[in-house]
């Protein structure tokens, strides 16, 4: 008779073959460290084969591994598919979720109430991180879905919204803030989107400007903005009431576009059904 294989353990194993650390697993599904441990050689035990390989920096799959996650995640899909469909009890699961800090702070709070009323046994955590960084995450499995943004606005099949970066800052107009001939700017890391784009806007103009100050939190920007320091550049939708979008003779910003991005394959209906809602409510908000 075959070896039957406990959903638990494959539920901790995908933890632990996305994070790449065992310390890390334990915090995510609620076990000690060793409890997790005991938990992969018992997995290893029932299929006779090594999927991890152990070492001081942390766990990575074998080949073995590699080829037992797309196994592993197949089954959970279909488990909580299956939970979902015949229970009566809706959608159970966790989702781990990326985006740009200016997203979230402009979106995330409407669509986890929204998300949250319908499936409240869906647990929703939240990595905040430039574009460029969650494309890594996704591509590694550290991160199940993400608010992603690109500056290719013609990709209109995917493009979910578009938001326009605007200018901002503590006074009504760049006059009024005395800075004299080089603008202050206070910039997210220098591979963000909204970095470049204001650089390049800034250039296009003919402008001379100064990033006297950089964060790569939204408060840090918002801080120094508030200070009136430095003027800073953010998506629309984030700026808080308390500051002023600022306009000519400062150079137009771009709008970008907001895309959801999941791996290639593997999603549960968990995230499956929170990519949908997304998509759904970025269009109206």
């Amino acid at each position: 008779m075959l070896n039957s294989l406990d959903p638990r353990l494959l539920v901790t194993f995908v933890q632990a073959a996305h994070s790449g650390s065992l310390s890390v697993t334990a915090v995510q599904v609620g076990r000690t460290q060793s409890a997790v441990t005991m938990q992969m050689q018992r997995l290893e035990e029932t299929l006779s084969q090594t999927l991890l390989h152990r070492s001081g920096n942390g766990v990575r799959l074998t080949r073995a591994g590699e080829r037992f996650l797309v196994y592993a995640e197949r089954i959970l899909k279909m488990h909580d598919e299956a939970i979902s469909t015949f229970s009566g009890k809706g959608l159970h699961g966790s989702i781990v979720f990326g985006s740009p800090e200016d997203y979230l702070v402009a979106f995330f709070p409407s669509l986890l109430r929204s998300f949250g009323s319908k499936y409240p046994d869906v647990d929703i955590k939240v990595v905040a991180a430039p574009t460029v960084e969650l494309k890594a995450l996704l591509q590694s499995r550290k991160v199940d879905i993400a608010l992603v943004s690109t500056s290719n606005l013609n990709d209109r099949d995917n493009i979910v919204r578009t938001e326009p970066l605007v200018w901002i800052g503590n006074k009504a107009s760049l006059e009024l803030h005395n800075f004299g001939e080089t603008l202050p700017l206070a910039l997210p890391a220098s591979n963000a989107m909204d970095h470049r784009a204001a650089c390049e806007a800034m250039d296009g103009a003919g402008l001379r400007y100064n990033i006297s100050y950089a964060s790569n939190s939204i408060a840090g920007l918002v801080a120094v903005a508030r200070s009136g320091l430095a003027i800073s550049v953010m998506t629309k939708g984030a700026v808080p009431p308390d500051l002023n979008i600022l306009n000519a003779p400062l150079p137009k910003l771009p709008h970008l576009g907001i895309l959801v991005a999941l791996p290639d394959a593997g999603q549960t209906a968990a995230v499956t059904a929170f990519a949908d809602h997304v998509r759904r409510m970025l269009k109206t908000l």
